[in-house]
């Protein structure tokens, strides 16, 4: 069982260090790019702190969420315990807001099907996913 955590926290730091860099650059994929960037112009207007008076600029709002992003999915996929437990934190905070937004912006429910999808096996990970600590040797 432990294989199959570790194979899905892989695949899954995996996926956010790509989708990650599909934010960043335009390599990738252009259209996609593009496509990220009209959303997030979207995005920043109803973001959460904008109660509070901070509305981020829409590019920037996409830099900062794409390198999240990739390093958190990096350090999930391939850095140590501790990083891994940090970076699955701090992507689940990405994909809660992630929902929130799209729910405020009055999306369709499927379209917050990936993101609840994401949020789930993040913390699916949280939970099960760590091996059992190791019993003491004098016992």
């Amino acid at each position: 069982m432990a294989a199959a955590f570790t194979a899905l926290r892989v695949l899954l730091g995996l996926f956010f260090l790509l989708t990650g860099a599909a934010k960043l650059s335009e390599q990738l994929s252009a259209d996609l790019h593009r496509h990220m960037k009209s959303q997030f112009v979207r995005f920043a207007g109803v973001f959460p702190l904008k109660e509070f008076g901070f509305v981020p600029e829409p590019g920037r709002y996409l830099e900062v969420v794409g390198w999240v992003e990739a390093v958190a999915g990096l350090l999930l996929a391939f850095g140590p315990q501790l990083l891994q437990e940090i970076s699955n934190f701090v992507l689940s905070v990405v994909m809660i807001g992630a929902i929130y937004t799209l729910l405020v912006l009055r999306e369709p429910l499927a379209m917050c099907a990936p993101a609840t999808l994401c949020l789930g096996l993040l913390l699916l990970l949280n939970i099960r996913g760590h091996a059992a600590p190791p019993k003491p040797k004098f016992e």
